[in-house]
């Protein structure tokens, strides 16, 4: 019998909506409006059943790995010679959780292969991986299973060549919702040859999301509008991201934690704190307002005792790096 963790989170992740449009006979622009995103979750999820219901994936190979196995879980129609396997919808190792954006829920379901042994990245920070993309309908639209890659989860604001604010960074909310929930490995070796060894324990699983988590009525070169998505992945390390560094993490930069780096912006000036070298925009920058011991540990500075802190107050400011 299937398991089930729900998990809640709020986000207001905007969605940036590309129009497709036709012209009619008399040359007007016809807007296609985005399809009601609450009524393609509910399509969506009907379509992740459908495939969890008749697909199943390579247990055999994980309990009995080759030589030359890679630990990416692959998956097969319910047929033929396979007409025994166990579904995915049936197996212990398959959750679920929901994700709330702008009011709509989402639910994702994650595979569990192996929880990995290390430490557990947040949605706010990067993580270094081996995966494959695939559609519910098996086409696979990216693979990196041989030579890993780093992903900074949620990105960070940063002025282009022209000044301007742009987003930088960043993946799909479908993508760390699955990886969130494994850790990374205990650590690797570098060979003679100067290739990487992984130690075997690392994160392996496997997460499948609807469209509304990933590019919803944007289609890509590969994925088609309102495509549900699959992502296998071994997670073998994780980082701490701190995207300004300003000595502070950027998960300790979510404010009203609420699981959304990008609208907590104290100096309101469109930079978000994670992203903004002097959050309260007193001039003087955040590094200088805090002290990060040897340990880790940073001190927060509130002397006017207002409940503020400094690096947040834009009527306090010292540098407290400074000798005195």
């Amino acid at each position: 019998m299937m398991r089930f963790q729900k998990l809640f989170f709020t986000s207001v992740l905007s969605t940036v909506f590309f129009i497709s449009c036709s012209k009619d006979d008399d040359n007007k622009v016809e807007v296609e409006p985005p399809r009601d995103a609450a009524e393609q979750s509910l399509a969506d999820d009907e379509t992740l059943v459908s495939f969890l219901e008749t697909h199943f994936y390579n247990e055999e190979d994980f309990e009995n790995p080759g030589p030359n196995f890679n630990y990416i879980a692959k998956f097969d129609t319910i047929a033929g010679d396979n007409q025994n396997k166990t579904p995915l919808i049936e197996s212990d190792k398959l959750t679920s959780k929901t994700i709330t954006i702008n009011e709509v829920d989402y639910k994702v379901y994650i595979l569990t292969i192996r929880e990995g042994v290390g430490e557990q990245p947040t949605f706010a920070d990067s993580a270094y991986v081996r995966y494959e993309g695939s559609l519910t309908g098996g086409k696979v639209f990216d693979s990196n299973t041989i030579i890993p890659a780093w992903f900074d989860f949620e990105g960070y604001v940063t002025r282009n060549t022209q000044g301007q604010l742009v987003k930088a960074g960043g993946t799909v909310p479908g993508f760390p919702a699955g990886i969130t929930e494994f850790k990374e490995g205990s650590g690797y070796q570098v060979n003679p040859d100067n290739t990487i060894s992984w130690n075997n324990d690392f994160g392996i699983g496997a997460v499948f999301f609807p469209s509304g988590l990933g590019y919803f009525n944007s289609p890509t070169a590969s994925i088609p509008a309102y495509s549900p998505l699959i992502f296998s992945f071994n997670l073998l390390r994780t980082v701490e991201a701190d995207h300004d560094g300003d000595g502070i993490p950027s998960i300790s930069e979510d404010i009203d934690d609420n699981g959304d780096l990008f609208n907590d912006d104290t100096d309101k000036d469109g930079i978000p704190n994670h992203s903004d070298l002097d959050d309260d925009g007193d001039g003087m920058p955040t590094k200088d307002e805090i002290t990060v011991g040897e340990d880790g540990v940073i001190i927060f500075y509130d002397n006017n005792n207002n409940d503020i802190p400094a690096h947040l107050d834009p009527d306090e400011f010292k540098n407290v790096n400074a000798e005195e």
